[in-house]
């Protein structure tokens, strides 16, 4: 009871960092899976060497990158920033294979309905791809964040100020390895329910 302040301040820095990074990382792999499948040639090629760099190194090594090898070359980013860094381009990558199988199933008579309806481009995209696309992988989608709410634990190793770090501290000054990683096993157990209840109703509200 006596670190139950500590524990509850690394669940808060989870949530905020796993938010952050789902926000940032849902938007690369949008605008990525986009210019793969409707942009252009160069859009495919690079968006496409993104992807296989980052799920083909483990994430840790990208954790690492960006805190400990960026300085190098005069990017320099705290613990904190470096973890939302880092997961960000990672669930990019993940993410933008999800949506371009969600957009490479609508159909392309589909589209051109919407534009010959004079809808705009981005009008077309927004509301005759995305939305039924998102229909379609959510449940896919969903599960990746789930896997980042729990694979931010990793960037206890280059200290980020989250909720793993926060118990291998308190272990550290307790000794009491068995009741403190249980503690922290019932606190990722209730933010996964968390995030999933909070996806839930985000997908009764999108595809009401």
């Amino acid at each position: 009871l006596a670190r139950s302040p500590e524990f509850v301040d690394g669940a808060i820095n989870t949530v905020v960092l796993t938010g952050q990074s789902v926000a940032i990382g849902l938007t690369i792999g949008l605008l990525v899976a986009i210019g793969r499948v409707h942009g252009q040639r160069w859009m495919n090629v690079v968006g496409g060497s993104y992807v296989e760099l980052f799920r083909n190194t483990p994430l840790l090594v990208q954790v690492f990158l960006f805190f400990f090898g960026l300085p190098y070359i005069g990017f320099r980013f705290t613990a904190d920033t470096a973890a939302v860094v880092a997961i960000s381009f990672n669930l990019g990558a993940y993410s933008a294979e999800i949506f371009r199988a969600g957009l490479l199933a609508i159909p392309r008579a589909q589209i051109e309905a919407g534009l010959a309806l004079g809808m705009s481009l981005i009008q077309v995209i927004r509301h005759v791809v995305v939305v039924p696309a998102l229909r379609i992988i959510f449940p896919a989608l969903t599960g990746q964040l789930t896997l980042t709410l729990l694979g931010s634990s990793i960037v206890s190793a280059i200290s980020a100020k989250e909720l793993t770090s926060v118990t291998q501290k308190i272990e550290s000054l307790t000794f009491r390895s068995l009741e403190t990683f249980i503690v922290a096993l019932v606190i990722y157990i209730g933010l996964t329910f968390l995030f999933r209840t909070v996806y839930w109703l985000i997908g009764l509200w999108l595809f009401r």
